[in-house]
């Protein structure tokens, strides 16, 4: 098994209950050139599916996968291996094993293929969200599709002619791109540490969207009816704190509307009074003094 560069590459599985899921996916990566000398599979404590990482690991010792190094992790928490996702503290036990064998693999300085194939629909779903956080531009996610077969059949570890399988990629969105920033986040050990870390950034990025929709879509005039309405004032009291009609004021926040309506996209719900004050009351609530003076002038 070499690939054209001759770099060996790993990869990782979820484990269900179909051992082949794995050993079908792996020959397909293979038979693309992939030199993959190492094997992951991350399961849980269920009789079935060790019943399956016993199969899986019979395998790998024979003559198949001579050169393929083969581990097996099991999901747990700090109370012992999970039987099955029933429990909050049992998803953290998922998150966390996943964080931690793909940022180890990735610290290899390898490509990484990540097969969500395998066990509990929330495994893939996690899977793919430290996929966005870790991965690489040269890692790859892979979904195994079968024709021709279904659960409880025969089973085969290897594909043949009556069984018809597909690997298809699972395209993932890279914070990879982000350079250094995704760098403090892989030196991260803790996977809470990182969604907090995370919850920040994107509440830094969306505070600066608000900024900008704040100061370059509104008029001065909007901006001021807008801090006021997000304040809970009506337009009676907008009016006469600004001296204006309140007609006037009623015709520019319906304007504020119009552009907050674009700013989303042309939702397909109405853009009003409560959806303004719900995306800008913390908004402006957060804002310094000196800074929204700025903003009206």
């Amino acid at each position: 098994m070499v690939s054209p560069t001759g770099n060996p590459e790993a990869m990782i599985a979820t484990l269900g209950v179909e051992p082949q899921v794995v050993t079908i996916a792996l020959d397909s990566l293979i038979k693309q050139g992939k030199y993959i000398n190492e094997v992951t599979v991350l399961y849980t404590d269920h009789p079935a599916i060790l019943e399956a990482l016993a199969i899986l690991e019979g395998e790998f010792k024979g003559t198949v996968y001579s050169g393929v190094t083969f581990h097996a992790k099991a999901i747990s928490t700090t109370h012992g291996p999970v039987r099955d996702f029933q429990s909050e503290e049992e998803l953290r036990g998922l998150l966390r094993t996943l964080y931690t064998e793909i940022r180890q693999a990735r610290q290899k300085k390898r490509p990484l293929h990540l097969c969500i194939s395998g066990g509990r629909k929330v495994m893939g779903v996690m899977a793919m969200t430290v996929a966005q956080l870790l991965f690489g531009p040269d890692d790859r996610v892979w979904y195994l599709i079968t024709e021709g077969w279904k659960p409880g059949a025969g089973r085969h570890l290897h594909a043949n002619g009556r069984v018809q399988t597909r690997l298809i990629p699972v395209p993932v969105l890279r914070w990879q791109e982000a350079g250094t920033l995704m760098q403090a986040v892989t030196e991260l050990d803790d996977p809470r540490e990182m969604l907090a870390w995370y919850h920040r950034l994107t509440k830094r990025a969306e505070e600066k969207r608000q900024g900008e929709f704040i100061k370059h879509w509104l008029t001065p005039a909007e901006r001021r009816v807008t801090k006021l309405a997000c304040r809970g004032f009506d337009n009676a009291t907008i009016a006469a704190r600004l001296e204006k009609q309140e007609q006037t004021v009623a015709n520019q926040l319906r304007n504020v509307y119009e552009k907050l309506r674009e700013w989303l996209g042309f939702p397909d719900y109405n853009v009003d009074r409560s959806v303004l004050i719900a995306r800008f009351a913390p908004y402006f609530t957060m804002m310094e003094p000196k800074e929204m003076e700025h903003a009206d002038s």
